[in-house]
């Protein structure tokens, strides 16, 4: 299974490639996100450590059971071959209502088929009052026009 763009990656072809992932994360669909990474793929998110497809749709599920109304903006930061580093924040609220932003890095590395084989994941909650969100947009694909986060000041 090949999903292009393939390494090794320019700033044009990294820069589809941080938007594909944002797309798919924001369908918040576990099996389908699980599909971008080899099956083998090692992750750290936070301080969770997982192995392979089944424990990221794992991951993913729970993730998107605690954290309502995602929406996550991604940045690319800077790219060299297989390799791409990304800024990201999402915004989101628990089942009580209280808002965070969530901002972070991520550096992948990618096989030679496009799949992300390694997922290192830094991220930080910031409690926001529902009024300070900047993410508005339904459910899903962050519309072309709704700006990043450099246009964000984030």
């Amino acid at each position: 299974m090949s999903r292009p763009p393939l390494p090794p990656f320019t700033d044009e072809t990294a820069r589809v490639k941080v938007r594909a992932a944002e797309d798919g994360w924001n369908g918040q669909d576990p099996a389908k996100i699980a599909l971008a990474y080899t099956e083998n793929s090692q992750w750290r998110n936070r301080a969770e450590f997982l192995t392979g497809r089944p424990a990221i749709e794992a991951f993913l599920t729970r993730k998107w059971q605690r954290e309502l109304d995602y929406r996550l903006i991604k940045e690319l930061w800077a790219c060299a071959g297989n390799r791409i580093a990304v800024r990201f924040a999402y915004e989101w609220h628990d089942d009580d209502n209280n808002w965070f932003r969530s901002y972070g890095n991520e550096n992948w590395e990618f096989d030679e088929d496009g799949l992300m084989q390694v997922r290192i994941a830094s991220i930080n909650d910031l409690p926001i009052a529902e009024s300070d969100c900047k993410f508005h947009w339904p459910s899903g694909r962050r519309p072309d026009d709704h700006p990043g986060l450099s246009d964000l000041g984030l």
